[in-house]
């Protein structure tokens, strides 16, 4: 099979002898159509998890066995045990949270960056046919904006600063400022901001303490720096909530203080519901195309994962199948 290998070193380079995946009872084969790059891609190949194997988590692509065999389809990457707590629902939990899961390409799973991969057959979701393929891939990444929604659940109108207009913050921005809430986006771009979205460009690097009026009910940590997370807290109002979304190989040594002495929420954000963003799709209420810069064969993955660290580029697209 051809695909894309990730070693210890980090050095990822395209083979075509890598082993086929092997369905375990109750998994299905797909066939990946279409991957994206995205920055726990990057900061895998840095050290995060420690992780070797095929990476690649956001894909859509064909299912070729189980029951949905034959259909376009995407996948949740968190593959629970089935049988504990979380995986029964105790708690509020799911198999996003099981103790022995493993992670579709970062942890103890092969991912999408090959022609075919494995999942459970519930981690599955059909894709509308009025979604295309090039939309259909950004499904992980929005159900994980859109986790937010869910966790905090804003009311309209809410005042919320979202930190990093790269790949993510942007879904982010888009996915809060479509649930009503009133956002600002701070970063280095701002050609990118989205219509809508308040414009904050240097915000994050001024040394003054802003005013009480000037600060935010919600913040979003999504810059993919974990020391941007520290010059977040005076933008969070007392008794206000910080989510944070980064995850990275590199580590951070915070202050905390801040967060005690304004009763500051913090707030961990991972994974989200498919459901929730393949309607918002389907409902055009969230467009994801102007994020797309560039798309790559499959056999030109390391070049993918170059052009993807550089700075000031969006998402990258990895065609799996041959043209």
């Amino acid at each position: 099979m051809r695909g894309a290998w990730l070693d210890p070193a980090g050095r990822i380079r395209f083979r075509d002898d890598l082993p086929e995946p092997l369905p375990q009872p109750g998994e299905s084969l797909v066939e990946v159509v279409l991957a994206g790059v995205c920055a726990t891609d990057l900061a895998l190949q840095a050290g995060y998890m420690a992780f070797e194997g095929i990476p690649g988590h956001e894909f859509v692509g064909r299912a070729l066995t189980g029951p949905m065999k034959g259909r376009r389809v995407v996948g949740e990457i968190n593959a629970g045990c089935g049988a504990c707590p979380a995986c029964l629902g105790e708690a509020g939990l799911d198999a996003r949270h099981c103790a022995q899961r493993s992670v579709l390409g970062i942890m103890g799973r092969h991912g999408a960056f090959a022609e075919r991969l494995s999942l459970p057959h519930g981690n599955l979701f059909e894709v509308p046919d009025r979604v295309r393929d090039e939309q259909a891939v950004f499904v992980e990444p929005l159900a994980a904006a859109l986790q937010i929604l869910d966790q905090v659940q804003p009311l309209p109108g809410t005042r919320v600063l979202v930190a990093g207009d790269g790949r993510l913050g942007l879904l982010i921005a888009k996915a809060l400022h479509a649930a009503g809430c009133q956002v600002d986006l701070a970063g280095h771009h701002p050609e990118r901001t989205p219509q809508g979205v308040g414009e904050r460009t240097g915000l994050l690097d001024q040394a003054h303490r802003p005013e009480s009026d000037e600060r935010y009910e919600l913040a979003v940590e999504a810059t993919g720096n974990p020391d941007v997370l520290e010059r977040l807290f005076p933008w969070v109002r007392p008794r206000g909530t910080l989510v944070l979304k980064t995850t990275a190989a590199k580590k951070a040594s915070l202050d905390l203080s801040p967060l005690v002495i304004d009763e500051i929420q913090l707030l961990g954000s991972r994974c989200g519901r498919f459901e929730t963003a393949l309607e918002a799709l389907a409902g055009e209420r969230i467009e994801v195309d102007s994020l797309i810069d560039q798309s790559f064969p499959l056999a030109e993955v390391a070049r993918a994962m170059q052009v993807a660290a550089q700075p000031g580029v969006l998402k990258i697209l990895i065609h799996c199948q041959s043209r």
